[in-house]
């Protein structure tokens, strides 16, 4: 058993914090906003995540872990110090490491022994050691710092930290670095042993990859739309090679959430800084952006002039089971509606309440997915919930002023629709 603090109770850092409590750690996390304390106290998750909240639930009552906005105490109080705060982008499309380097100072003042380090949020090459830098400059206490950056999904995040495909582990220190080895010990899975460096850019060059995919696939959907061709099939013949396999072939809207957006563009500027142009993660992150408006060009198509008519929008976070809407397609689509002189109607099971914060006041928000169809002349899917498969479709044409479906996911059942009445469009 080892006892732990994480620093930063996002997505990464309350997964982390929670799982590792589950496999007998002694975990304390930590967070500047006390708010999201005291709810996390309360046995609630700030952020929806499935399965979290029973985790929370049984560990806490196991007493393996706790919350606290007094970083000093934890720091002192533990062996291993996760830092996984946000590094949002800058205008520049650089990462804001503010939140790092505020972190490693103060884990440094409040350092009375040996600690391990260990960063899990995603940073630029180079930033451990600055880090190591950092600390150095406000300790004499021994340290050592360790990169082990999160390959986590949003909506899976617990099964993907119980399940990883790998275990990236970087470090100068060997010994840190054989400790965060066996702190996972209990994983079936293969550790990739490495420097901070390569660390660093596994993490970035996994991101970029996937990206690249997204939009690769979407550009084939651009072009097979063009010549007659259907891009499921493509996709299809194309994933049964196990060189390329089906993983991220899904045409669609774009990417979004938290990582691709900008990771894509902190891997763009940290190329720049070394000058070196990185041309298919720019040609790939501009595809995405364009790709993100599809939705409105073919509403323009099926209604002609927009101004006046009203969409419902199904969707609203960027994926399923997830509540962030960060870099959606829906907060570019909506504005672009609403500037066209659309109105619009939108639901989503657990986005709502972060989309009333960002999105326009004109947008009406419904409080069942059925009630987004009442009056309007076409609705776009753009998140693929599962529940929008269960809708009652037969029963929602008739409640429409046009039976038109646009399917920015090609997520629903065209041959079912089509039986019911609807147009139905997809990508």
């Amino acid at each position: 058993m080892y006892k732990i603090s994480v620093i930063g109770t996002g997505y990464v850092g309350l997964s982390t914090g929670v799982c590792l409590s589950d496999m007998g750690n002694q975990v304390t996390c930590v967070d500047i906003d006390e708010e999201k304390i005291n709810t996390l106290k309360n046995g609630k998750s700030p952020i929806y995540e499935p399965g979290m909240e029973d985790l929370i639930h049984k560990n806490t009552k196991a007493d393996r872990l706790q919350f606290t906005t007094n970083l000093e105490s934890a720091v002192q109080n533990t062996d291993i110090i996760f830092i996984a705060v946000g590094t949002p982008s800058r205008d520049d499309g650089s990462a804001d490491l503010s939140f790092i380097y505020e972190a490693s100072k103060t884990i440094a003042k409040a350092m009375n022994d040996y600690k391990i380090i260990v960063t899990k949020s995603t940073v630029p090459v180079g930033t451990n050691k600055e880090i190591e830098d950092s600390i150095s400059q406000n300790t004499d206490q021994d340290f050592s710092v360790v990169s082990s950056p999160e390959f986590l999904r949003e909506g899976s995040a617990i099964y993907d930290t119980m399940n990883p495909d790998r275990i990236v582990i970087g470090y100068r220190d060997e010994q840190a670095g054989q400790t965060i080895k066996d702190l996972y010990k209990d994983f079936d899975t293969e550790f990739v042993m490495t420097t901070t460096e390569s660390s660093e850019m596994i993490k970035y060059a996994s991101n970029a990859f996937l990206a690249t995919k997204i939009s690769f696939i979407n550009e084939m959907a651009n072009i097979c739309e063009r010549v007659g061709a259907n891009v499921e099939e493509v996709a299809k013949g194309m994933g049964l090679d196990h060189r390329i396999s089906d993983k991220f072939l899904n045409a669609g809207i774009g990417y979004g959430g938290s990582c691709f957006p900008k990771d894509t563009k902190a891997l763009i500027n940290k190329a720049e800084e070394v000058d070196y142009n990185l041309k298919i993660v720019k040609a790939a992150e501009e595809v995405n952006e364009k790709q993100k408006l599809i939705v409105v060009d073919k509403l323009k198509e099926v209604l002609g002039d927009l101004e006046g008519k009203t969409i419902g929008i199904l969707g609203l976070a960027f994926k399923p089971n997830t509540d962030d809407i960060r870099e959606s397609p829906a907060l570019k689509i909506i504005p672009k509606l609403l500037e066209a002189g659309a109105n619009v109607k939108a639901y989503d099971p657990k986005a709502m309440e972060n989309a009333r914060k960002v999105l326009p006041g004109d947008v009406v928000y419904c409080s069942v997915s059925e009630e987004v169809a009442k009056g309007v002349d076409a609705v776009a899917l753009l998140t693929e919930w599962n529940e929008f498969i269960e809708i009652e479709w037969k029963d929602i044409s008739i409640k429409m002023n046009q039976a038109i479906i646009i399917d920015g996911r090609n997520f629903l059942d065209v041959t079912y629709l089509q039986e019911q009445g609807f147009r139905y469009i997809c990508i």
